[in-house]
């Protein structure tokens, strides 16, 4: 079925309420029939005509300043690409039958920019509501001017409320989606690593703008191996973030030179003491050696991997734990240890979002952990990560950030 063609013109001309566009010189491009009826002007009168020569101010009220109120407006419509609505205006109007007679008018005006390609407002649509019968009106029981006006005065803040709140809603869906867009840059899905599975997951705190300090990283190492990490920066937000980038980038070289993750670790100790946020970080690494199915491993106060064999046992990899990044001598090398593994097991990282609760010992989530991997043995990497995540964290939505990734063997 064909669509039909729209006349935008007859449409905006057609449109309820007083409505006029503007060039950004505040010259009539156009206007609707509502606002050429209303404002007792033709439309000759209006289009191609600066504003205030087809609306002069009243010469003869000293306090007029509805003409710098209206231009001002216009003028951070067109400067900051926003929606700007303005306060109740007294505008007097000269009655074009009566030349120097003018006519006390109350409106409510907003005005809103038309962007074109280049984010440059082109066009301002200039929309006014007269209220100067609502004024008149709310005045005929007896009340006085003062109370007329701070009525009226009243109506147009409570809709000026109302645009402040929409703005605010944009303004957080705009940084949510930068956020999103940053997070999913450092935090990138895992490439195919041959016939093994893997599959991470990122699950930020409730009320976080979804990023965090929370990483992990799969290495490709120069002899087949394979580098698994997991580290958590202390701390919400962008700071966290910006020096979590940091880390996962100089753990991700330092594993590609070193001669197991305890070194590597012992490469971004040192490289963490420059980098601001960065004191306290733990991290889990793991060097998955295919050819003698072993795991070397060593965690820098760091919750410890796990790794599910098919049978359903599990175990936690305990034997080589530190202090944080910046928390020991530089000199006194880290721990490091091996594990072996059979096919088809799984190796679990994650960060304490997963198992930590306020008021708990963390053995006892570490407990529930090792509980839900046995529940939930023989499925595959992406399943199980969420059945991890809902087993585990709380259905009102976790307090800490949660990073996770499960690689089968």
């Amino acid at each position: 079925m064909t669509q039909p063609q729209i006349d935008y013109a007859a449409v905006f001309r057609a449109l309820p309420g007083m409505v006029a566009l503007l060039t950004p010189d505040l010259v009539y491009a156009d206007a609707n029939e509502d606002f050429v009826r209303l404002s007792g002007r033709t439309r000759e009168q209006l289009v191609g005509n600066y504003i205030f020569d087809v609306f002069p101010e009243n010469p003869h009220d000293p306090a007029a300043a509805g003409m710098r109120d209206v231009q001002m407006s216009m003028e951070r419509a067109v400067d900051t690409g926003e929606r700007d609505t303005m306060a109740l205006q007294r505008y007097d109007i000269e009655d074009p039958a009566r030349p120097g007679h003018w006519e006390e008018h109350y409106w409510s005006p907003v005005n809103a920019p038309v962007l074109g390609p280049d984010g440059q407002a082109t066009l301002i649509v200039h929309r006014v509501e007269e209220v100067t019968e609502l004024i008149r009106a709310r005045g005929g029981a007896g009340g006085d001017r003062e109370d007329q006006v701070l009525e009226a005065e009243l109506y147009t803040r409570a809709r000026e409320l109302q645009e402040v709140n929409e703005r605010l809603r944009q303004a957080h869906a705009r940084e949510r989606g930068v956020a999103l867009a940053l997070q999913e840059a450092m935090l990138p899905a895992p490439r195919p690593l041959g016939h093994h599975q893997a599959a991470v997951r990122y699950q930020p705190a409730v009320g976080t703008l979804n990023v965090c300090g929370d990483w992990y990283d799969l290495v490709d190492l120069p002899d087949g191996s394979l580098s698994v990490a997991v580290g958590d920066v202390v701390g919400h937000g962008l700071a966290a973030a910006c020096a979590m980038g940091q880390l996962r980038s100089a753990l991700s070289a330092a594993a590609r030179v070193a001669d197991g993750p305890a070194q590597a670790l012992d490469a971004l100790d040192m490289y963490a003491r420059s980098v601001e946020g960065a004191e306290s970080t733990t991290v889990a690494t793991t060097f998955i050696d295919w050819t003698d199915r072993t795991i070397a491993y060593s965690c820098a106060g760091h919750p410890p991997p796990a790794l599910l064999d098919p049978d359903g046992s599990v175990r936690f990899l305990d034997g080589a734990t530190d202090p944080p990044l910046g928390a020991r001598p530089a000199a006194s090398p880290r721990p490091q240890a091996r594990a072996g593994f059979v096919e088809g097991a799984t190796l679990v990282l994650y960060t304490d979002g997963l198992v930590e609760r306020r008021g708990e010992d963390i053995d006892t989530g570490i407990g529930r952990l090792a509980e839900a991997l046995a529940r939930h043995c023989g499925t595959d990497p992406e399943a199980l990560a969420d059945a991890l995540l809902k087993d585990l964290l709380p259905d009102t939505g976790a307090t800490d950030d949660t990073a996770l990734i499960a690689v089968r063997l």
